[in-house]
């Protein structure tokens, strides 16, 4: 009996020491859930990446596992069949939380592939806990797929035929979600609004004042082609969002040792001559002569990914810019978040590779080749067999075919975006999302397409004059597109290149030499009937060495063009209305000027040019100008005017305050002296005229063409290594520490200030005043003056106008486009 008690006994012993040996060994494996990270989540860099890799697979692209989707910040907060997933702000008792940390070893997520690292789970921690900011447009749902033809949308029967179809289309809309319009701004605000969007100027102050007591009805619309047709402004001002677009700067990553190629010449002149947008792009996919650095890339050096090779670069470059269509995912595999497929690379990568293209998925050879293929191959079919060259105009011609409705859309996507602050597809490479509007937005790119046949600049001129552009700003725009609504332009900040210029245009110290200079292409302008001029008769023999200087007066209409060839012996500055436009120190070196973009509407206007004999002794000296400005009367044409240079100008050996100005009354100027024709010795201009002249890039060198600096780096101009396609409006703390302590800023400002200073002739108040005018399109307030007054000093000191630069350049008013 003894033994089975003992027996007994022991067999509980045993159960009890096998709970307490069971209960040990699960305290021993308890988990210990990671502590949040301690910094400030973003969900692109660090968020995005973890539900693509982690969850999508079950969860995302049309899957719903467990009744779990993480289509969206919605549905990923309402979890699945366990019930929801997050408990706002509160990571700890968030179930998502327990599942990826492995709380419960059977429930672990993910179920297969690695577990999260304590650092990915900490990120996840910290993102709930901070609120859970999901980027707007981001979705793992089943890719969409917009319409590929282009879409023919009717205006409504009865419309205004005089109104802009904009607004025509935007009335039903506005109706629709109880929108009432606001009217048009001021004048003054929209000259600076479209004088920043079109060119990325400043108002100059004459002509902002002229504009502004212009009593045409029309006057906003001759404003719009004005300055739509300013060729040098406008080149010089879109340059850079092209240069974003298309990966294209002036120094950088591959540019030294042949892995990288600039398009700039080619880009500028295409800017410059308008080409038409389809054209554009079929020299650029199919890399033709000055644009195949497009299509080259960045040849990286070193080991890199088949997601990274060239052919892969130009496939997801192509689909991007000129698409709308993300390809950076499925480089690499089946994409998780649209309905682009690895082979869909692959297939569009090979056109451009010199050999079949193996495959890769997450960098393992797959065995086998993709055919080649557009992304849409209902446009057109890829001859394999033809070699590089001629697949590449297949394919460019493919793409530019006129059923390719996508093409217009993507690109009228963007330029809405410019003008007015949000597009009608946000993000713009996602152009498979609803817009807000599909029938503007369809009817825009039809329109392009067909009625404008691919001039983009009809096109931007249709949205610039419609009256959904002149409305007044609203705040920046949230929500997605579906429920989105547009009442009106949203605020925008400068760019960096249109804030540095602006503060260029304000104090008139402009960089002192560009990255590239257009005025390395030569052009031949029509010149006509003008002569060598000077002060005295025979001075094409001999003239005393001095500086004089000359004016001619010409009074103009509605100004449609403007163009001059220019020279002298020895120096000169030409002036136009008062703004510096060009010199030389060459005679046997003519440069052509474009003029239009300094004209002024309805008025008079001053072509004036200080002229100098450089010598110390007597020698020839001569001025040449010639060139026409053409221009319109309100009831008919006006024939061109002719400002060549002959003895209708007048002439100073005096320079009277303001004497280049269009307000100077030239008392006691002379007639100038008529020495003879372009053929006269000892210059033989005509012989240079024959061989073309430089085009001048004038004393104005814009940011666009010049490196980029730390300020401009902070401002969001990008290194251009990727494709950039929408610059961030929203400020940062490297901006705001750049433009509070960074060195670039600080000196440009301090070397203002003293050039500013320098000019003795300039009261302070006279100084304020001109300041604000330049910089804020108006006069100082009472307030204001005396505050600025004080600060400058009198006499007006260099440290007190550089405290004052800071002062405007760091207004609101002075940042941002209203």
């Amino acid at each position: 009996m003894r033994k089975i008690f003992f027996v007994i006994a022991l067999a509980a012993g045993l159960v009890v020491a096998l709970r307490w040996s069971v209960a040990l060994a699960a305290e021993s494996k308890k988990v210990v859930v990671p502590p949040a990270a301690a910094r400030p989540v973003d969900f692109d860099k660090d968020i995005k990446p973890i539900l693509t890799n982690a969850c999508a697979k079950c969860h995302g692209g049309g899957k719903s596992k467990g009744e779990f989707r993480i289509d969206s910040k919605l549905t990923f907060i309402k979890g699945g069949e366990s019930g929801p997933a997050v408990v706002e702000h509160d990571s700890g008792k968030s179930l998502v939380i327990q599942l990826v940390a492995g709380v419960d070893p059977d429930k672990i997520m993910p179920q297969k592939g690695e577990p999260l690292t304590a650092a990915e789970v900490g990120l996840l921690r910290a993102w709930i806990d901070q609120g859970m900011k999901w980027t707007e447009g981001v979705t793992f749902a089943a890719g969409k797929s917009a319409p590929l033809v282009p879409r023919v949308v009717s205006l409504p029967a009865g419309a205004d035929a005089k109104a802009n179809p904009i607004d025509v289309l935007l009335t039903p809309y506005f109706a629709k979600h109880n929108v009432k319009a606001a009217g048009a701004v001021e004048d003054r605000v929209f000259a600076r609004r479209v004088w920043l969007d079109v060119v990325g100027l400043l108002p100059p102050p004459a002509e902002l004042d002229a504009f502004i007591a212009d009593q045409s009805p029309d006057k906003r619309e001759k404003l719009v082609w004005r300055l739509l047709n300013d060729k040098k402004a406008y080149t010089e001002h879109w340059i850079s969002f092209w240069n974003d677009l298309l990966r294209n700067d002036y120094k950088g990553t591959g540019y030294i040792d042949g892995g990288r190629k600039q398009i700039t010449p080619w880009l500028y002149k295409a800017l410059s001559d308008n080409m038409p947008f389809d054209q554009f792009v079929r020299e650029l996919v199919s890399g033709a002569s000055g644009s195949e650095g497009f299509i080259k890339g960045i040849v990286w050096r070193g080991v890199v990914n088949a997601a990274q090779t060239p052919q892969m670069q130009a496939a997801q470059n192509i689909s991007q810019v000129f698409m709308g269509a993300n390809l950076k995912c499925a480089s690499c595999h089946d994409s998780f978040v649209s309905q682009w497929l690895l082979a869909d690379s692959y297939g569009l990568a090979g056109i451009y590779a010199d050999a079949p293209l193996e495959m890769e998925r997450c960098s393992v050879p797959q065995g086998k080749v993709a055919p080649m293929k557009f992304l849409y191959p209902e446009l057109g079919a890829i001859d394999p067999k033809l070699p590089r060259d001629q697949r590449l105009n297949q394919l460019a011609t493919i793409i530019t075919n006129e059923k390719n409705g996508r093409l217009s859309r993507t690109i009228v996507n963007r330029l809405w975006k410019k003008f007015l602050g949000r597009a009608f597809v946000e993000p713009v490479d996602e152009m498979d999302q609803a817009p807000w509007d599909a029938d503007l937005l369809d009817w825009l790119a039809v329109d392009l397409a067909q009625t404008n046949k691919w001039d983009v600049k009809r096109t931007m001129a249709r949205i610039l004059t419609s009256r959904a552009y002149q409305m007044p700003v609203v705040p920046v725009a949230e929500g997605d597109n579906e429920q989105f609504t547009f009442r009106g332009p949203v605020v925008k900040r400068m760019t960096a290149e249109e804030f540095v210029d602006a503060l260029s245009a304000v104090t008139g110290v402009w960089p002192s030499k560009a990255a590239f200079d257009p005025a390395g292409a030569s052009t031949k302008l029509p010149h006509r009937k003008a002569k060598w001029i000077w002060s005295t008769a025979k001075a094409q023999a001999s003239a005393p060495p001095g500086t004089i200087y000359l004016r001619k007066e010409i009074p103009l209409e509605d100004v449609t063009s403007g163009e001059a060839i220019i020279t002298c012996d020895n120096r000169f500055v030409l002036y136009v209305n008062g703004t510096r436009v060009a010199s030389g120190e060459e005679w046997s070196k003519p440069i052509a000027v474009e003029l239009k973009g300094h004209l002024v509407n309805h008025t008079v206007n001053v072509i004036a040019v200080e002229a100098e004999n450089t010598t110390n002794a007597p020698s020839p000296a001569g001025l040449f100008i010639s060139g026409k400005i053409t221009h319109r009367k309100l009831s008919a044409g006006a024939p061109p005017v002719d400002l060549g240079t002959d003895k209708s100008w007048v002439w100073s050996d005096k320079a009277g305050q303001g004497w280049q100005n269009r307000e100077f009354a030239a008392t006691g100027w002379k007639a100038a002296a008529e020495l003879g024709d372009e053929r006269i010795g000892p210059w033989k201009l005509n012989e240079k005229l024959a061989e073309g002249v430089q085009l001048a890039s004038g004393p104005e060198v814009r940011s666009a063409l010049c490196t980029a600096d730390p300020l401009t780096t902070s401002l969001g101009r990008s290194n251009r290594e990727q494709v950039l396609t929408d610059r961030a409006s929203v400020a940062t703390t490297l901006q705001a520490l750049e433009m509070s302590n960074g060195s670039t800023l600080a000196e440009m400002l301090k070397k203002s200030a003293g050039k500013m200073a320098a000019d003795k002739s300039v009261t302070g108040e006279q100084l304020v005043q001109r300041l604000f005018v330049r910089a804020l399109g108006r006069n100082p307030t009472a307030g204001e003056m005396t505050t600025a007054t004080e600060m400058v000093g009198q006499p007006v000191k260099a440290e007190g106008v550089e405290d004052l630069l800071w002062v405007v350049a760091m207004l609101p008013e002075f940042q941002l486009i209203r």
